[in-house]
């Protein structure tokens, strides 16, 4: 029996992953990760990295953020508390998306989670406040492979559902897309 009920989005390779509770009187459990059914969905490798957020105000966003080749990665966010808006961004060179961005609402209570592909940027916006985030990372943290996008790009046009507040001044400096960008060559 799967875990998961594995969707496709808009955004070729962007997979809607919504797990598959158990309750009973006791509480529920519910299977986070397991790389045997997601390997279908695009995850391969092992898990190198595992984070977790807390964003305490609502309207808060975080990213745009991506990793450049060769330490490129897969995601798999999940909301443990809390809601987010949660937002892909295809920056894959040739894709028939790119640029395009697809956004999810992801909550402790609905189970979704976003299998987010190498070549794509990452962010969201908390929903509610004290939200928490859980990130399984194909590929560890490399200082030097860090980008960004700036969430408030007019190229992207991401229609975050509130004003967007609480940005750090990293992603806020997060440069504009320039016009001759060609996508992340994976």
């Amino acid at each position: 029996m799967s875990r998961f009920l594995i969707t496709d989005t808009p955004l070729v390779g962007l997979k809607l992953v919504q797990r598959q509770m158990l309750r009973d009187e006791r509480g529920f459990l519910s299977r986070l990760f397991c790389a045997d059914e997601l390997h279908a969905a695009g995850w391969y490798g092992t898990i190198a990295q595992i984070n977790h957020t807390c964003t305490r105000q609502a309207g808060t966003v975080r990213g745009l953020h991506y990793q450049t080749p060769p330490h490129a990665e897969i995601k798999l966010v999940s909301c443990l508390r809390g809601v987010v808006w949660d937002v892909a961004v295809d920056l894959r060179l040739g894709s028939p998306t790119f640029l395009r961005w697809h956004a999810e609402l992801l909550s402790a209570d609905n189970g979704r989670a976003l299998l987010i592909p190498q070549g794509f940027a990452h962010g969201f916006q908390a929903m509610s406040d004290d939200a928490e985030l859980l990130y399984c990372h194909s590929s560890a943290y490399v200082p030097q492979a860090e980008a960004g996008l700036n969430p408030q790009d007019a190229r992207l046009g991401i229609a975050w559902p509130k004003p967007v507040q609480g940005l750090s001044p990293r992603d806020a400096g997060h440069p504009m897309i320039p016009a001759d960008f060609e996508g992340v060559r994976l």
